[in-house]
């Protein structure tokens, strides 16, 4: 790998200012990068259904092949090797495990994630197994999906079969990737499959989304030995727009259906009254055993934080009654989305004062920017190189104040398929000509395997 020398950086930073054990890794997801969308039994989630309705991706993509890392997943876990890496995120895509209610496991399934972790393990990268991120089989959303309670117990059954498979190799398990993004994106504002636009379906959905967690993690726990089981959340720091009392008020309610409807019954104390109240009627159902269920103990708390929220008072605005605002003064990415290393910090230090949550990991932390190849091949992606500098910079600020972080997960290794953004946000350390499927390490990718490497700057 050509060595790069980086100049007028934003932070000084070096991998000795952080713990010897630190965990370094990049996250993926199944649909993002695998393809092979029919090949070896693998059946339609709703996010195939999804892209396959007219308008609902920008660029009218799919998944279907994306990088073709079924196919391709030795050079892209020898790429991850050869940054220094030692761990890698990476989740399992239901619709190959299962395909259908009552079908046995799909040995074609399993066998391709068992020779991927063996391949992990191989080059000294610690898998952290991702068990739903977002990709459900289509046939359990054509029964009702996640607002079905029998939805919980085909996703035990998976994880149970998931878990007896790999159990014995993978010891980090994630039970869930942002609950948010599944229930709201997907069912409330409907920017993500299945495209529903309803908010009692979309609080139902996270309910029962976070029972099927609380109900997972003794089922992980006991086909996995001395497993550690948690869940990622997206969370973020939320800002009012102004100093009045109106805006301020408005900080707590948005926080409380943003933020604290997860934290607070994944840590015993329920939903929070004030978000109750606010949506009233539109309260999920919840039957006898299901907080306790999901308020199971957990072994770390994963953190996806890409960017702060701004709000203000919007009294019109159900159920919260408030409106995200853009200031037009602030730093951002290609997605729009404010650059904020600070709120990381605060972030990280928010969680840890005010839940009794062990380990933390940021298990997401990425960004978009408009990238151009070079004449000589090479992509110079500085905004990225220094977002990632920054952020870092911005997690160790949270260690040294006393936080409890044991590893940094980037978004994402590879560019990849972008939700409902299709390929035209390219969030990855690594460039994907996706008509030749060529891997190119980006500067950004570059810095990060100096950094790992003990380089200084």
């Amino acid at each position: 790998m050509k060595t790069m020398i980086f100049k007028h950086l934003p932070a000084a930073i070096a991998r000795t200012d952080f713990a010897d054990d630190f965990l370094w890794g990049v996250s993926t997801s199944s649909y993002q990068i695998e393809g092979a969308a029919t090949l070896d039994g693998r059946v339609p989630s709703i996010w195939d259904t999804f892209c396959a309705t007219p308008g609902k991706i920008r660029d009218g993509s799919s998944g279907d092949v994306a990088c073709d890392h079924y196919h391709l997943w030795e050079q892209d876990l020898d790429l991850a090797q050869s940054m220094g890496l030692n761990a890698y995120r990476f989740s399992i895509a239901w619709p190959r495990i299962f395909n259908g209610v009552d079908a046995e496991p799909n040995a074609l399934g399993l066998a391709f994630y068992s020779k991927l972790v063996d391949g992990m393990l191989a080059r000294g990268l610690q898998p952290w197994c991702t068990l739903y991120h977002w990709d459900l089989p289509q046939y359990l959303e054509d029964q009702g999906g996640w607002a079905n309670r029998a939805t919980v117990d085909a996703y035990l059954r998976y994880v149970d079969a998931v878990s007896r498979h790999l159990g014995s190799r993978v010891k980090h398990w994630i039970t869930h990737n942002e609950p948010w993004c599944t229930a709201m994106h997907g069912n409330w504002d409907g920017m993500h499959a299945p495209g529903n636009k309803s908010l009692p379906l979309a609080l139902q959905v996270c309910h029962n989304v976070l029972l099927s967690h609380g109900r997972a993690v003794p089922l992980i726990r006991a086909n996995s030995p001395d497993a550690q089981v948690g869940i990622a959340l997206s969370l973020h720091p939320v800002k009012p727009a102004s100093d009045s009392a109106a805006d301020l008020a408005a900080v707590a309610r948005h926080d409380a259906l943003r933020n604290r409807w997860f934290l607070d019954p994944l840590y015993g104390r329920g939903y929070p009254e004030q978000a109750l109240q606010l949506v009233g009627k539109d309260a999920p159902q919840i039957e006898a055993g299901d907080m306790a269920a999901i308020a199971v103990g957990m072994d770390f708390l994963g953190v996806n934080y890409y960017f702060p929220e701004v709000v203000k008072d919007a009294p019109q605005q159900y159920p919260l009654r408030t409106e995200i605002v853009h200031p037009a003064e602030r730093e951002r990415t290609a997605f729009g989305w404010e650059v904020a290393p600070q709120g990381l910090t605060e972030l990280l230090a928010r969680v840890a004062r005010d839940y009794p949550i062990g380990p933390l990991y940021v298990t997401e932390n990425g960004s978009t920017y408009d990238d151009q190849v070079s004449a000589d091949g090479s992509i110079d992606d500085q905004a990225r190189r220094d977002y990632l500098i920054r952020h870092l910079a911005a997690m160790r600020d949270a260690i040294t104040a006393g936080g409890n972080i044991r590893g940094y997960f980037a978004w994402s290794l590879l560019d990849n398929f972008e939700w409902a953004e299709g390929y035209l946000r390219r969030f990855g350390l690594t460039y994907i000509d996706y008509a030749t499927q060529r891997r190119t390490l980006k500067h950004s990718g570059q810095w990060y395997s100096a950094f790992l490497h003990g380089a200084q700057n």
